[in-house]
């Protein structure tokens, strides 16, 4: 049986394909372990996904197929495909004798894996010629980056194929919801070529390639996370929070199978929400209540069950990972909730004395005192004031106006919703008021200090930007 019949006919090759096909390969590239895991997979659909990887990999770049098989009941899956198995030269089978569900599948393919960099890959899927060398090509330039190829669709009544034809990347919303978003008409002009890597703030988990050793040293995926769903989030966020970062790689194509329902026949149909909350309780920092708000299932879960998520928040401390508001600032911006948007923004101005406010600390760290200089553009002048009554530094806005010796300092943002000493009024007529206290802060010669309220120009403050935070 020709398991590639189809190919030729889905091969045709235009605009910028034949750009990536004009692109020299780096004879120097990585070597790749694919991984496979696999649950009950029709026969024709599990080797048709090998036979894909064989026929369209360079020899010299792949160094192996490992095929996982968790724990199928299958007959055909038996016998008959370890047989198969064996006389294809490459192709390593693995077979669980317990459930593990796609995750751990692929930690344990990961963990007997000796390529250079591992691809994990669902069962049902078609490559095409060219896709592994790109994905190679830019982990080699950096090991730290989570790449992803454009995923094709193929219908799974049918099998016909239907190609991407805009350029995408993956997102996600307050639900921990994964899809696809066209690029902004802004993110196109920033790239050099039609054909350029696309930043995403998430991959799918269809088809995913990380350098090994950089996989297993920051963490992997989630463990504890069960059977399937989310971990592609997961594994997203960790990587930009904890100095990786995800591409989606245009020159690089592989069709997917894309079923209607759950592909995992399971009794607990709330193994995703559970997976969610880990995310949740991990990463999202205080933003974990919006997710909670959007998704009561999981609020509800999370409650009765409180999970356990001190091994991988040990994981983040120890990589020394950024807070998600870093994420929601530098990465996708399109997910900042419309309570934490700025109502005034850059650079703040003291009409008394002339001068702005700025922040010197080294390497932005927490502690010291905001002091005031003649205004510029520099990054360190930069201050936001949001809803949640917070005056904050900088992008990442991990720092926050608080009050030390009835100075004005910098601490690490805390989030407390009553009773803190990060709380500001912004009034009309340009006063802040430190809420907690009850004073205003004045602009001495160098510094921001507390004091009395009154109507004298040190008292008053303007910042270069309004916001409405009521536009949707």
């Amino acid at each position: 049986m020709d398991l590639m019949k189809h190919s030729a006919s889905r091969s045709h090759c235009t605009g910028s394909c034949q750009r990536c096909l004009q692109q020299e390969t780096n004879p120097n590239l990585p070597t790749a372990s694919v991984i496979i895991c696999f649950h009950d997979e029709a026969w024709s659909t599990l080797l048709r996904t090998v036979h894909s990887v064989l026929d369209t990999s360079p020899k010299g770049f792949l160094k192996e197929i490992i095929l996982v098989d968790d724990l199928s009941k299958q007959g055909y899956l038996k016998s008959s495909l370890s047989e198969y198995i064996s006389k294809l030269v490459g192709v390593k089978l693995i077979r669980s004798n317990k459930r593990l569900g796609v995750i751990r599948c692929r930690m344990l393919g990961a963990a007997r894996a000796t390529g250079d960099v591992v691809v994990f890959m669902d069962s049902h899927c078609e490559c095409h010629k060219g896709w592994l060398e790109p994905l190679l090509d830019r982990l080699a330039s950096d090991r730290s980056r989570i790449v992803s190829p454009v995923i094709d669709v193929i219908d799974w009544k049918m099998f016909q194929y239907y190609h991407s034809v805009d350029l995408q990347r993956g997102v996600f919303d307050w639900k921990l919801d994964f899809h696809w978003e066209p690029l902004a008409e802004h993110e196109k002009k920033v790239r050099q070529s039609p054909i350029s890597p696309i930043r995403s703030p998430a991959v799918p988990g269809v088809v995913v390639a990380v350098d090994r050793h950089y996989f297993q040293n920051t963490g992997g995926y989630d463990s504890d996370m069960t059977l399937w769903g989310a971990e592609n989030l997961e594994l997203s966020i960790k990587a930009w929070l904890c100095g990786g970062s995800v591409e989606i790689l245009p020159c690089s194509r592989v069709g997917h199978v894309y079923r209607t329902g759950n592909p995992y026949n399971f009794p607990d149909q709330e193994a995703v929400e559970r997976n969610k909350i880990r995310i949740a309780e991990t990463w999202l920092d205080s933003f974990k209540d919006l997710f909670y708000k959007q998704d009561r299932m999981a609020f509800l879960i999370s409650q009765a069950e409180k999970p356990n998520c001190s091994e991988r928040v040990q994981l983040q401390k120890r990589l020394g990972c950024k807070r998600f508001q870093w994420f929601i600032s530098n990465v996708f911006p399109e997910l900042q909730p419309l309570q934490h948007r700025p109502r005034f923004s850059g650079k703040l101005y003291n009409t008394g004395i002339g001068f702005c406010a700025e922040y010197r600390s080294q390497q932005g760290a927490a502690g010291g005192c905001v002091e005031l200089s003649p205004c510029s553009d520099k990054i360190n002048q930069q201050f936001e004031y949001n809803s949640m009554k917070e005056i904050c530094f900088g992008s990442a806005q991990q720092l926050c106006f608080d009050v030390g010796h009835e100075k004005v300092v910098l601490q690490n943002c805390t989030k407390e919703t009553e009773n803190s000493s990060q709380h500001w009024d912004i009034k009309e007529n340009g006063m802040i008021v430190h809420i907690l206290s009850g004073k205003c802060i004045e602009a001495t010669k160098t510094e921001m200090c507390l004091r009395t309220c009154n109507m004298e120009a040190n008292l008053m403050w303007q910042f270069d930007h309004s916001h409405n935070v009521d536009e949707r």
